[in-house]
């Protein structure tokens, strides 16, 4: 086994020879093999243990096994210990995926930190064909059906051409110790349930399944390659930027020979579920859109504008009293009240004259003129207001388009609003109504 890894480290992953490794390590068999072997190989590397606390002493047991090693081997060691349980139900996670999450940033965390170059893991074919089958049972495109990658970013497998049964040879014929997770042989999660219940039958009715099912994921992942070819040539025709915001031309989408499929191979890498609704909004009136955890997808006319989703806060409107000094949410804006001595009104008032038309994001009114508290909402259908430097009022909308504001952008604008009346479309135009004059005494300087 070691002289078979040695060729398929050289062969296939030669860049990890003068690297600095992170070995993520359970203490379980697969993990402990992999790092007795690239020991012998000669590979610098540290280990890195999470104790995710979900086997009271057991698991207190296998991070001190991992330390033990780690001074065996003389290799630098990393524990740490989770509330996975907790992390899991704030943030409605699986506890599988709750440990994922918190596994894999940690690991990015201790490769900052001490400028190390890889993560490496024990992943086997075994592993390959488990999450093949919970991928094909929970839904998925080609990306969940070609297994998984040996080399993703910063994460190296090379345990990948191995099956379970020769490490288990190998570690019993070298006498390796390791920790057995008694979780492992429990049907409560999915994973097991693929490996104890359904992999065993597949096996009996195919005694060569590992084989020909990795002849199969090399199919798959030919067929992959020419998809992505094809998406490639595709997102030249369709796709086009602007700023933060991707534009899918819908003509171009509907003139393909399957609109839904195209969309999920340019759209699921930003966490869309919801296919249907996302086909749909091909033929939506302008508005319509459709949301993923970090991304938003809006039909804008002829187009459907993609945008990622930034703004977390759920306010819709804040009151802001004459003390307030500064905000921060749903925008951060801050408050200064000027009292201007009478024999300076002229010069103070050209000085901010001049801030008016030369920085959008500052504002200075006449704090006569303002009624507490001030309101910070979203704009509203049949909004208008008297835009400074224009004779008269204008609709809101009017403003926006002559402004040729996206529906993105419209969503995305504040006014600050004085007993409803707008003082200012935030970061864009303030009202006149409320500017100062050579009469202003009291100024009231805001800024975005």
């Amino acid at each position: 086994m070691k002289s078979t890894l040695r060729n398929h480290l050289n062969e296939n992953l030669p860049f990890l020879k003068d690297k600095k490794l992170l070995i993520a390590i359970s203490g379980g068999i697969d993990s402990v093999v992999l790092t007795h072997l690239l020991k012998k190989l000669d590979y610098s590397f540290s280990l890195a243990h999470c104790n995710f606390g979900l086997r009271g002493k057991e698991s207190n047991k296998d991070e001190e096994f991992v330390k033990e090693l780690g001074e065996t081997l003389k290799a630098p060691t990393f524990t740490i210990k989770f509330n996975t349980e907790e992390f899991a139900t704030k943030n409605g996670l699986s506890t599988q995926m709750a440990a994922r999450e918190l596994r894999y940033t940690w690991f990015e965390k201790i490769l900052k930190e001490n400028n190390l170059d890889y993560i490496v893991t024990a992943h086997h074919k075994d592993d390959v064909i488990e999450t093949f089958l919970i991928n094909l049972t929970r839904g998925t495109g080609l990306d969940g059906l070609t297994g998984i990658p040996e080399v993703n970013g910063n994460i190296v497998r090379p345990f990948l051409p191995f099956i379970r049964e020769e490490i288990l040879v190998y570690a019993t014929k070298k006498k390796l110790i390791w920790r057995e997770d008694s979780t492992n042989s429990s049907i409560k999660y999915f994973r097991n349930k693929i490996r104890h219940k359904i992999v065993p039958v597949l096996k009996e009715l195919n005694p060569s399944l590992l084989e020909t099912f990795y002849n199969t994921l090399e199919n798959l992942k030919g067929s992959q390659q020419i998809v992505k070819d094809q998406i490639k040539n595709i997102e030249e025709k369709v796709i086009s930027k602007k700023n933060n915001e991707t534009y899918f031309n819908i003509e171009q989408l509907k003139n393909l020979s399957n609109p839904k499929v195209y969309l999920y191979e340019l759209l699921h890498n930003y966490g869309f579920t919801e296919w249907n609704d996302i086909l749909a909004l091909l033929d939506a009136q302008t508005g319509k859109k459709v949301l993923s955890k970090t991304h938003q997808l809006l039909k804008n006319r002829d187009v459907l504008v993609l945008t990622q989703i930034e703004n977390t806060c759920t306010e819709s409107s804040k009151n802001i009293n004459i003390n307030t000094k500064e905000i921060n949410t749903p925008i951060h804006l801050t408050f200064e009240t000027v009292t201007i001595p009478t024999s300076s009104t002229t010069m103070d008032y050209k000085a901010f004259d001049q801030i008016l038309f030369d920085d959008i994001n500052t504002i200075a009114v006449d704090l006569d003129k303002i009624q507490f508290p001030l309101t910070i909402r979203k704009w509203e259908k049949g909004d208008y207001f008297y835009p400074i430097g224009l004779n008269g009022k204008k609709k809101l909308s009017k403003y926006f388009k002559d402004e040729k504001l996206s529906l993105n952008d419209k969503e995305n604008t504040w006014l600050l609003c004085s007993n409803n009346n707008i003082v200012w479309v935030i970061g864009k135009r303030m009202d006149d109504r409320f500017k100062i004059t050579k009469k202003t005494t009291n100024l009231l300087k805001i800024k975005n």
